[in-house]
């Protein structure tokens, strides 16, 4: 309807640039995704179609990708859980779950302690993928001063980027800064000790992922003063994507939908 035609309906409310794909008011929980180094909340865009209806999948959109493209890009996890951590509050209803992969991990862990400092409610569960836990520092790739080709073998390595990027410099070249910034996020983390979360934690490891192996993931145990779980999946650093249907079976058995 034009501006003016008919009856008024209200204002509005402009869409949050963070939640793209909106954050599932009619569902009986919701399920915030952050997504990898690189992503952007695409990413889970088809995969959270494989959750019960009960279960609203939320992607999470971090600047300078997709929709926020035009943004800097962060590249400081506590920065993200700074910006981020009031939107949750102001924006999505409880109760909520919070899933993060890789990079998306560690943001989602620090975005639960920001929301406790900030005295928000906190999600009912923590689901972590692809990422040693906080305490564990992580091997540093200097993906800055790398040629193309270089990059393309860092890259090939970690599985989940499509062939016909890898092969083509320009391409790498264009999506170089972001992910610079986003392994910064990843590797140049700082941990700092502080009370355990007070909810549960899932965390899914897989068979061969060079950078979080399934012992360095069980650390996340550390994390939590409720219950801790593990899946291992059998695959690489991407392994959820490649075995979805096991991991939203899980998710929502561990949500009670």
């Amino acid at each position: 309807m034009r501006s003016g035609a008919g009856r008024s309906t209200g204002r509005v409310r402009p869409r949050n640039p963070w939640f793209p794909f909106e954050t599932g008011e009619e569902a009986s929980v919701r399920l915030l995704c952050l997504p990898h180094a690189g992503a952007g909340a695409a990413v889970y865009r088809a995969w959270g179609r494989g959750l019960p209806a009960t279960i609203a999948g939320c992607p999470v959109q971090p600047p300078g990708r997709e929709t926020r493209r035009s943004e800097q890009p962060l590249t400081s996890a506590v920065e993200m859980a700074r910006q981020l951590a009031p939107e949750v509050i102001r924006t999505v209803r409880p109760p909520y779950a919070i899933f993060g992969h890789s990079t998306g991990a560690l943001c989602a862990f620090e975005v639960v302690r920001e929301i406790r400092r900030l005295n928000g409610p906190l999600p009912v569960h923590l689901f972590v993928a692809g990422r040693r836990p906080p305490s564990m520092p992580m091997i540093r790739t200097e993906l800055a001063g790398l040629p193309a080709d270089e990059l393309a073998v860092v890259l090939r390595r970690l599985g989940g980027t499509p062939e016909e990027i890898l092969a083509e410099p320009f391409m790498l070249e264009l999506i170089q800064p972001l992910l610079v910034a986003d392994f910064h996020v990843n590797e140049m983390y700082s941990y700092h000790p502080e009370p355990r979360l007070p909810i549960p934690i899932t965390a899914f490891a897989s068979t061969r992922d060079h950078f979080a192996a399934p012992d360095q993931v069980a650390g996340w145990e550390q994390e939590t003063s409720d219950r801790y779980a593990q899946l291992v999946l059998d695959g690489d650093h991407f392994a959820i994507f490649e075995n979805s249907p096991v991991v939203l079976g899980r998710i929502a058995a561990d949500l009670g939908t």
